[in-house]
């Protein structure tokens, strides 16, 4: 009797250690899933969960009292939680000076955002709002203590020294958007399929190539060409650098185009339309995140002589949504994660997913002699 009970309570014991492993490894499967699942990411503008700081975001234009142009790009930065970068002149590509700015700190005050002097201490891309910058240098050049009120679609405002400016939101497109492949161009992607690429998923109903976080690569290789590309950045106002839509277009799978959402912000080559780790775009033209943007690239690979030394760079020529960014400029070397293969070879176009939601549309290219 007393063995049979001692055994008997170790039945149980046993079986509520067993239980327990169960509910430990549920929560802990339901926890791992949870900690995968990315957290406010969107990637439709039409998606009506979409938080009303969306409706916020973007460009705004007009005029300061007595005639002079000002623009706005407001940047969200979370829940209730803005940056404006206003811009003397007009928006980057369309006016501005290419010099001065000035930056006003947002919040939702009902269905309103108040726009305040930003100030105190700064830091570029703080993850806290009230510490974020858009810019490296805080103050920047021609910072001022402007104040303004959004609400609809307009902004109005005050200057330091009292003047009125109104200014009126837009939605750019790209002048190149839509642009159809030429005679003789080899079409990657026309919304049909995706047989020309290893990798990707296309979408049925919307026509699109989606990354779902992971790379894709061209199934032909290339040398020369003439390219054009467009794509779509996913809304993750939370998120701050690298974390914003972090995507790659890789010419030979040796030289990266960043693509990042980094609207509003100094313009480096990290951030969208940098040559990654080796030029800077001439101009920030990033559109707002779900707002569709183009890539035009003329590209030359780098040469190789008979005993496979490399004579010359790579050179590019590349216009975002139709502004030149980089003008015949020489790559000195590839990028980070490139081919093994030397330079001055054929190598495929990729599409870097680096965990994030990309999608694209309308690719195609015309090889060069």
């Amino acid at each position: 009797m007393v063995h049979r009970g001692v055994g008997h309570l170790a039945w149980h014991r046993g079986m509520l250690f067993c239980l327990g492993l169960v509910f430990v490894l549920a929560i802990s499967s339901r926890w791992l899933q949870a900690a995968d699942k990315p957290k406010g990411v969107w990637t439709d503008p039409q998606d009506p969960a979409l938080p009303i700081e969306f409706k916020f975001q973007g460009e705004y234009v007009g005029q300061i009292e007595g005639g002079d142009k000002l623009a706005c790009q407001v940047i969200a930065l979370g829940p209730a939680a803005f940056q404006a970068v206003l811009l003397p002149g007009g928006l980057p590509g369309e006016g501005w000076d290419g010099k001065n700015k000035l930056l006003m700190d947002g919040r939702l005050e009902g269905e309103a955002a108040v726009f305040e002097p930003a100030s105190d201490n700064r830091q570029y891309l703080a993850g806290n709002p009230k510490e974020f910058s858009a810019t490296r240098q805080f103050p920047p050049e021609g910072h001022k203590p402007y104040t303004a009120t959004a609400s609809g679609e307009a902004m109005n405002g005050k200057t330091d020294d009292g003047k009125s400016f109104a200014l009126k939101k837009t939605v750019r497109t790209s002048p190149t958007e839509g642009t159809p492949p030429p005679a003789g161009a080899i079409v990657l992607l026309d919304g049909s399929k995706a047989d020309q690429w290893n990798g990707g998923r296309l979408d049925e109903a919307t026509g699109l190539l989606n990354t779902d976080g992971r790379d894709i690569l061209s199934k032909r290789k290339f040398n020369s060409f003439v390219m054009h590309l467009e794509f779509l950045l996913p809304f993750r106002p939370e998120a701050r650098g690298q974390g914003r839509g972090n995507s790659g277009y890789y010419l030979v799978d040796h030289y990266e185009v960043q693509i990042l959402d980094s609207f509003g912000l100094d313009g480096v080559n990290n951030e969208c339309g940098g040559i990654y780790s080796k030029a800077d775009p001439k101009v920030n033209m990033c559109y707002p995140p779900l707002a569709w943007q183009t890539y035009d690239v003329e590209f030359t690979n780098a040469v190789r002589d008979a005993e496979g030394n490399k004579v010359k760079n790579a050179v590019l020529t590349l216009r975002h949504n139709g502004v030149v960014i980089h003008e015949n400029l020489e790559i000195s070397g590839p990028t980070g994660g490139h081919r093994n293969e030397p330079e001055g070879t054929q190598g495929a176009i990729k599409l870097q997913g680096h965990g994030n939601p990309l999608q694209f549309r309308n690719i195609w290219v015309v090889e060069k002699d």
